[in-house]
């Protein structure tokens, strides 16, 4: 079933689809499986793209599909340009876009700059000598005299960001596990090769990229070391938390490379959509230089919700008030979940506030200035699996555990039938083991009942779309105290009060008992003179 939404307009007509939109982010691997591997694949994706239109989402994000050995599960890339073939082929990619478009999703796929597989033919002809023609498409560097790495740089995944190559007699650099080696972005036929990648995507139909870490993507090629993190406050799970990153990424050069891909989106027509990922402590500034006026990225997203330990009125407003509408400050996008962070709804309530604090973070996601992401499973209101050792696959978490926090609980199956074996996922035994609380929030159950998180779902994104204020509007925080949150979304003549209670206990507001309700959960109660909110009761008003 599909479901009708007003388009999205402007005062001066309608405005690029993606400012404002709602994109839903599909992690391939455990969407849906068609041929019934285990694994999730392309045609499974096709055959329930349904499903995702019902929802009222703009446009949906593919996380890598290409050709891969898997060490990260597709952000390993060994050939930019094909399908892995444990999800398809090219050919089920061009149906899957048609069958996209057909239902009005744009389609947004990830694109990693920043490194390749050791497989790629790229690296396997880089690491062969010096002399080779792409013997400088990777960052190389000669050892130490002692032999140890030319600086301190350390990977992500943990350990040094360095391994030794003896055929070159050199070490190559790796931000992320040894087999992702770093490729040398500063060089100018570097960019041309990834440019021609983001062409052949285009030519098939694609909408636009979403930038997979990229501020890693240059480095200092000085190679001089990174300085020691001076806040010992936190749990330092790998050496790379001992360190502060300026050096091993983050380039001021990086913005320069942006401008040529938004110029190559550009040219396919300006309705193309960019967006960065963007980690670390320096995400705001490096943000605000990725997007800067109209040459670079249309946006781009931090950590600021997905790795929050807690969800406080502070912390959204803190971060909100960091993208102010201002000219050529550029279009913020937030996520609550994704496929490398702890589900939201486990992250932030006791389990007996799960589905009362879910549908409040459902109303407050929809309400936010900017564009706004939802992953797979959020509009079931899915909780984080708890995945034993035994079965983990994120090598992230084999490597730290058990401190590191893996991203496999985040990445267990979709339960399509409540009834079927795996949830109606795969006839076979999947990849990651189905949640065992998932069965009772599979779609087919939360289909049939109107009072459902999906069905919520709907209705929000519907709401959003019907209201110009939310999706493009002003922003405007209102002091409520430290455990209410409060702003307006104001645009032309509308202006929406947004009110979310965090707290323990009710609150009641000081005005609008009779100003029209837009949309409420958690069942406020209107007195006298305003309304009272029940903890985790969300309530968006009309201002008369």
């Amino acid at each position: 079933m599909t479901m009708e939404h007003p388009p999205h307009t402007g005062p001066g007509g309608t405005r690029p689809w993606w400012r404002g939109a709602a994109i839903y982010q599909i992690y391939p691997r455990s969407f849906a499986d068609a041929n019934n591997d285990g694994v999730g694949d392309l045609p499974g994706i096709t055959r329930h793209l349904d499903h995702v239109a019902s929802l009222g989402v703009d446009a949906i994000w593919l996380s890598p599909f290409f050709t891969s050995p898997m060490r990260d599960f597709g952000y390993d890339v060994s050939d930019f340009r094909d399908v892995d073939p444990l999800f398809g082929t090219l050919a089920d990619f061009d149906a899957l876009v048609a069958r996209a478009h057909a239902l009005g999703l744009k389609v947004i796929i990830d694109q990693v700059y920043s490194h390749t597989s050791d497989q790629h033919p790229w690296f396997q002809e880089s690491r062969q000598d010096r002399g080779n023609p792409k013997a400088d498409w990777y960052v190389w560097a000669d050892a130490k005299p002692d032999g140890s790495p030319p600086c301190n740089w350390q990977s992500v995944f943990g350990g040094p960001a360095w391994t030794w190559d003896a055929r070159r007699r050199q070490y190559y650099l790796h931000n992320f596990l040894t087999e992702q080696p770093d490729l040398n972005v500063h060089n100018p036929v570097v960019q041309d090769a990834l440019l021609d990648v983001a062409r052949f995507w285009l030519d098939r139909g694609v909408d636009g990229f979403r930038l997979d870490a990229i501020n890693f993507s240059m480095h200092d090629p000085a190679f001089t070391d990174n300085p020691v993190n001076p806040d010992t406050r936190a749990v330092r799970t790998r050496p790379f938390d001992f360190q502060l990153h300026s050096k091993n990424m983050s380039h001021p050069d990086i913005p320069k490379f942006l401008e040529r891909i938004r110029g190559v989106l550009d040219s396919y027509g300006g309705d193309r959509f960019t967006v960065a990922e963007v980690g670390g402590p320096d995400a705001d500034r490096e943000m605000k230089a990725f997007t800067a006026g109209d040459r670079r990225l249309n946006s781009a997203y931090d950590f600021s919700f997905l790795y929050a330990d807690t969800l406080t009125p502070a912390l959204v407003r803190q971060a909100l008030e960091l993208w102010p509408d201002e000219p050529g400050l550029g279009w913020p996008s937030w996520a609550f979940s994704n496929h490398d962070a702890p589900r939201c709804v486990s992250r932030w309530a006791k389990p007996q506030d799960r589905a009362a604090f879910a549908r409040m973070a459902a109303l407050l996601l929809v309400t936010l200035r900017g564009n706004i992401f939802l992953y797979q499973g959020e509009e079931l209101a899915l909780t984080q699996v708890a995945i034993p050792f035994e079965q983990l696959q994120d090598p992230e978490a084999i490597a730290n555990w058990p401190l590191t926090l893996g991203r496999d609980g985040a990445r267990t199956p979709i339960p399509w039938t409540a009834d079927a074996p795996n949830a109606g996922f795969s006839t076979a035994q999947p990849w990651l083991p189905v949640g065992a609380d998932h069965d009772a929030l599979a779609v087919d159950r939360q289909q049939a009942d109107p009072r459902s998180h999906l069905a919520l779902t709907r209705q929000l994104l519907g709401l959003r779309k019907a209201h110009e204020a939310l999706a493009i509007g002003g922003m405007r925080f209102v002091e409520a105290g430290e455990h209410v949150l409060a702003f307006e979304r104001s645009h032309l003549d509308e202006t929406l009060l947004c009110l979310f209670n965090f707290g323990p206990e009710t609150w009641t507001t000081p005005e609008g008992a009779n100003w029209p309700v837009v949309h409420a959960v958690g069942e406020p109660q209107s007195g006298t003179q305003g309304w009272t909110l029940p903890p985790f009761g969300g309530l968006v008003l009309s201002r008369p």
